[in-house]
Formats: structure tokens, sequence, C-alpha cells
């Protein structure tokens, strides 16, 4: 499974740099010095001969400006290159991706796909995203019906993450999951 780490913006400078937004907690280890990225399908260069996105990017260099991460690739030389990056997705196997230490942290592709139930056994539906809020992390519950529900990932609501049994036990109060 491929997990999202960032996505290209707008070139810095003339020598190729872009800007990187962040879809990590760990961006010194995603973008370090000779990753391998895998990008989104390459886009269709709309001019014969025109530069394509590559299938993967190499990182050369990586550093923090005002806030924002400017990366530099391998091979992308110029502010015309760095501007055909643009909205390129970066991603890496979530094989590469060593699972966290703290028990009570989880990863977003091993909460996607499992069951959300209540203590009693009752069947809500499916995990189907995580929504990184400023507040907390949000789990997008997809409903047996098609409807989506949002389930703060606190411990309150969630005191139980099963990943062995593939479920996800919550305590919700009355009428959450009807807003």
């Amino acid at each position: 499974m491929l997990l999202v780490v960032g996505r290209i913006g707008k070139p810095h400078g003339i020598r190729g740099e872009v800007t990187v937004e962040v879809r990590t907690d760990e961006p010194e280890a995603r973008f370090a010095p000779g990753t391998v990225l895998r990008t989104a399908p390459g886009a269709v260069p709309s001019e014969p001969g025109a530069w394509r996105v590559p299938a993967e990017l190499t990182v050369e260099a990586a550093r923090w400006h005002q806030g924002r991460m400017l990366v530099a690739f391998e091979g992308v030389l110029g502010r015309d290159v760095a501007e055909a990056l643009r909205g390129t997705l970066l991603s890496v196997d979530s094989a590469d991706v060593a699972a966290p230490e703290d028990p009570e942290e989880f990863l977003d592709h091993q909460l996607v796909g499992l069951a959300v139930v209540t203590p009693a056994g009752e069947r809500l539906g499916e995990v189907a995203r995580i929504d990184h809020a400023p507040a907390s992390d949000l789990l997008v519950l997809r409903r047996p019906e098609g409807r989506t529900a949002l389930i703060p990932f606190v411990k309150a609501m969630v005191p139980e993450v099963d990943l062995a049994g593939g479920r996800v036990v919550v305590e919700l109060p009355g009428g959450l999951l009807d807003l």
C-alpha cells in the first residue's frame, strides 16, 4: 500500500527546488537525502518533447525555510522542470514504514478498513480514512447505507483499537452519527 507523504507545490528559486506540502509526521526521515519517493501517475505533457514526471524521484536535499519544506530532487535542475512537478503526490510503500513504538499510536493505513463496532458488538461501519484536524484526528466512518460520519479519535470515544481483531470499538454520545 502506498502512503502519501507530500504534495509538490510551486518552484522555489531558479535551480529546481520545490515547496512540498508535508503529509507525514516524520518529514526529516521521509525527505532525507537519497530517499526514493514514488510519484502519482506521470502527467502527460501538453507539448511534444515536454518533460514528463518520472515514476520515482530521489531526494537530493531538503530543508525548512519559513515554515515550508523545500526539496531538491536529482535531475530537476531548473524552474521549468520544477514547475512541471507541481501537484505531484509523493508516496512511500507502507512496508518501508516502521510501526510506532507507542502501543497507543497508529499509522493511518493500519486503521483504514477496520470495522467500527459498539462495546456490545453492533457494527456501525468501517474506517474509510483519517482526517487530521487541528483539535484531534477524526475517524471517517463509512456507514452501511453509504453516508459518512466523523468520530473524534480520542480515548473517551475510541477506547479500544484491536488491529489483530480488525476492529475499532467506539462509545459515542447519542446523536453523533446523525450529524
